[in-house]
Parts: C-alpha cells; structure tokens; sequence
C-alpha cells in the first residue's frame, strides 16, 4: 500500500486533567530538508531539543512549525525574597532627595514598592521529567493527527500522479501509431516531388530508398519510447515504496521530460508535435504535485 505523504500538513492534540492543560499543533509547508521549528515558553525551553528530536524521527521533509502551550491549575510555588541592599539604597537615594529639594515628610512604603526589583521571586525547581512525560504523550497523538492528514493528501497527490501517468502514456500510444506511418507518409511525398522535379526521367529506386531509409532511422523513436514507458513503470514502483520518496520522483520526472523532448525533435509531423505538447504538459503538472510529496 502507498506510504506516500504530502510535506504540507496540520495536527492538534489537547490533552486536559484537573492539573494541567497541554495543547500541541503541527503545522508544515514545503521544504528541501527537514526543518523543525519549536515555539515553546522560556519556562519549558529545555523541552525544545526532545520535541525536535521526536518530530526528527518521524518526518523527513518539510518546515514544521511545532507550537506548545502549558499550563498548571496548581499554585506555581513561587518564593517572594527582597533584595534588601537595592531597598536601602532607593530610600537614601529618595531621602536625598526631599533633603535637597526641601521636601517635607518622610520616604513611605509606597514610594518604596514602586520599584519592583526589590522583590525576588524564585520558581520552585521543576520535575523535568514527569513534564516530558506528559509533553511526550501529547505530542506523540499531535503528531499522530499530523501523519495521518498528510497520509490522506499523499493518497490523493499519489491518484493524481497515476493519472496524469496514464495521460501522458495514452498521448505515446498516439505517437507510436503516427510515428509507425511516418516513413511511409514521407516516401510517397518523397517520391511524388521527385517525379514532379524529374517528369518523364526514372527515378534512381536505389537513392530513393536510402533516402527514405535515412529518414526512417531519424524519425525513430523507439528508444525514447521504451524508456519513457519504463520511467512510468519505475514510477508506480516507487509509490510503493517505504518512507520519503519526493526527491526520487522528482529525478525521475527530470527523465520522463528528457525523452520527451527527445521525441520531440525528431518529430517530423504536426500530429506528433501536438502529442508532445499534450504530453510535456502532463509531465509539468506531475513535476508541480511531485514538489509537494515527502
């Protein structure tokens, strides 16, 4: 069964008890490499790394944008100190200053709480690990969500692929069948400009057929059709395949285009010309959706 996935995709797992809340979404878009991004609060950022090294695992291309959002319904065991130096030296300052601009009353408490980093405020040390624990759990169905959106847009992208394939091998039949008439459609046109231009002289029967014997073997294009045709096979081999195969197609489809414009240069016929129109057509759409694939 085809494991194809497209690099573009959404998941979201929210996972809530009377602790704790933890939500996860995944979001990708297109990409040479695999590039993971996570948006995680400074509080959790030694999360980062293992949330990168778990979506790592399990996705080979795309720019993934991972967002994590946490919160405890518990109290958050903050300790509240006072820096008492800081305190003294905001109380002399301030003091100074009545002083110097004859301001009557004393320096009060309030003038004092005004400034704010006289209090130190302490997070009491986290469980790293019990946090992971639940993160990991979370993420791991986030990410369940987010494989199995991109499974169904690759199973859609792999439909696509198969019937633009077989477009573009109905066009081929078209050439073969033109192509099988060509020398002969040639050699009668061949033969009446000759006699035209000789009128009542033979024609020389031994030039004529070589003539057409040189036409025939530049108008060939049975090598270019074999392996385009084998191209397309290899194709739906490697839609079978395991894991990412986005690069695979896209060399392959490099190919595919390679022979085509091969037949077309040899083309020596309009209705010909037209097939390979249709068909390097066919191959730029397989080309686009193939950008997208994993």
């Amino acid at each position: 069964m085809s494991t194809i996935k497209s690099m573009t995709g959404y998941g979201r797992y929210e996972s809530v008890d009377a602790q704790k809340k933890v939500v996860i979404d995944l979001r990708s878009v297109n990409h040479r490499y695999c590039d993971i991004n996570v948006k995680v609060s400074r509080m959790y950022s030694y999360l980062e790394d293992k949330i990168k090294d778990y979506v790592g695992k399990r996705v080979n291309r795309g720019k993934i944008d991972v967002s994590v959002y946490f919160e405890s319904y518990e109290s958050q065991n903050k300790a509240v100190s006072l820096d008492k130096g800081l305190l003294k030296s905001y109380y002399n300052v301030l003091a100074d200053i009545k002083k110097t601009c004859r301001i009557k009353g004393n320096v009060r408490l309030s003038d004092l709480t005004r400034f704010s980093d006289i209090f130190i405020v302490r997070q009491e040390e986290q469980d790293q690990e019990a946090i992971w624990v639940t993160v990991s759990a979370c993420l791991e169905k986030a990410v369940d969500d987010f494989e199995a959106m991109r499974e169904r847009e690759g199973a859609r992208m792999a439909a696509d692929l198969r019937l633009r394939a077989n477009n573009v091998l109905q066009e081929l039949a078209r050439v073969e069948e033109l192509s099988a008439k060509a020398a002969d459609q040639y050699a009668e046109r061949l033969r009446a400009r000759m006699q035209e231009l000789l009128g009542d002289t033979p024609v020389d029967e031994s030039r004529f057929l070589t003539e057409v014997a040189l036409m025939a073997d530049k108008l060939c294009v049975s090598e270019e059709k074999v392996r385009l045709r084998s191209h397309f096979e290899e194709m739906e081999n490697i839609l079978k395949e395991e894991g990412g195969v986005g690069r695979k197609l896209d060399f392959l489809v490099q190919e595919m285009n390679r022979e085509v414009n091969t037949i077309g240069s040899k083309a020596n016929d309009l209705e010909i010309a037209k097939c390979v129109v249709n068909m390097k057509a066919e191959i730029e759409k397989l080309r686009e959706q193939i950008q997208n694939i994993e």
